[in-house]
């Protein structure tokens, strides 16, 4: 890592005797977040060396279905605006958020988020 200053996110996994998430918490004490809980978690890593993405997706067990098709649209529309911040693609974008509203309509998903 460079001598810059440097910031830490903790995230603990609670695991059932099936390794199945029962739990998960995480830390972000400069972004003012300590051991929050949460019920899923989409993270990806670009690998530049080779070229590819890491990931990792949880969810506890116990995440109703409803909340995952919220977290999913809410995820797919944050990810349509951060690809116009990195690209300023606006056809693509349109696209993405065509998709996005598409995606609300067929799970009945209104823009308040709730389903």
């Amino acid at each position: 890592m460079s001598k810059g200053k440097g910031t830490h996110i903790k995230i603990d996994v609670q695991l059932d005797e099936n390794k199945i998430p029962e739990k998960i918490v995480w830390s972000a004490p400069d972004g003012g977040v300590n051991e929050e809980e949460a019920q899923a978690l989409l993270m990806s890593l670009w690998d530049g060396k080779n070229q590819e993405t890491l990931r990792m997706d949880l969810w506890v067990k116990e995440m109703p279905v409803d909340q995952m098709n919220v977290f999913f649209h809410q995820s797919l529309v944050t990810m349509a605006q951060t690809f116009y911040r990195a690209t300023q693609n606006e056809k693509m974008t349109a696209t993405m958020n065509d998709f996005c509203e598409y995606f609300a309509t067929n799970l009945k998903i209104d823009r308040k988020g709730k389903s």
